[in-house]
């Protein structure tokens, strides 16, 4: 079975977010992909299986399987045409446990169909703005993570974070998010998930389905772009569209390989 590694958000390798891209021939256990995701070793692996209609599409952290994620479903979809298992301008369809899933190709960058999941305001958890450093600053609740709005960007590319406390709380994981201070960029994030295995997350898509509707209410316009200001750093173009958003990235292929076992 071809097993790649694909670095997502990004137009250069050993940038962006990294993920495992395995296309199964037959279902597997969960046991079986949840000790494949171990030997990988990503933020996520991606395992794709081939249906009449598309294609299904899990994702597994180190620790654990997750409902959505967009890097590697933007790593998926980089690998079907890369591997000509769809054709340039065919779309790829997905189905998930968030529900069907859709990318196609413009030019150089893939867009992804994903739900949006809007953060609402909410009282923090205990230990959560301490973790932060962030006393004070506003925190909203998505489906999926707490999201901590920051003032300053030197915040977000520069933040205290005690991972003892974080990990004290009960959540997929935390964004921070502030305001740009790059042209041509309009909001800058970070993203921390050790309960599910990942410290951080160098960029994420999924992410971004709570960012871009806060942003778009916040700045007044629906398509913006985001930069998540990881050590590795990626761009996410986002455009809300009603109750879904739009996911543009780029993505490079860095290891081909086959898995035996």
């Amino acid at each position: 079975m071809q097993l790649w590694l694909i670095d997502a958000f990004t137009d250069a390798p050993f940038a962006g977010n990294p993920a495992g891209v395995c296309l199964l021939h037959e279902a597997k256990s969960d046991a079986w992909m949840q000790s494949v995701a171990r030997e990988m070793n990503q933020a996520e692996t991606a395992f794709l299986l081939k249906r009449d209609d598309g294609f299904g599409l899990r994702w597994f952290t180190p620790a654990l399987e997750v409902d959505l994620c967009g890097h590697a479903t933007l790593a998926s979809a980089h690998f079907l045409w890369s591997a000509k298992k769809l054709k340039a301008k065919e779309k790829a369809t997905f189905h998930t446990k968030s529900g069907v899933l859709s990318a196609r190709r413009e030019k150089d960058w893939i867009l992804l169909d994903f739900p949006a999941t809007p953060a609402e305001p909410c009282e923090p958890p205990p230990y959560l703005l301490a973790a932060f450093n962030a006393l004070g600053a506003p925190v909203f609740k998505s489906r999926f993570d707490y999201m901590i709005v920051l003032d300053k960007a030197s915040a977000v590319r520069a933040p205290k974070v005690e991972f003892r406390l974080l990990r004290e709380i009960e959540t997929r994981g935390v964004i921070i998010t502030a305001p740009s201070d790059e042209p041509g960029v309009d909001f800058l994030s970070r993203f921390f998930a050790p309960s599910a295995g990942v410290d951080e997350d160098p960029v994420t898509g999924s992410a971004h389905c709570a960012l871009a509707p806060y942003w778009a209410n916040r700045l007044g316009k629906t398509a913006l772009v985001g930069y998540q200001a990881s050590a590795r750093g990626g761009i996410v173009r986002v455009e809300v569209q009603g109750d879904r958003v739009q996911l543009g990235g780029q993505a490079v292929t860095v290891v081909k390989g086959t898995i035996d076992a």
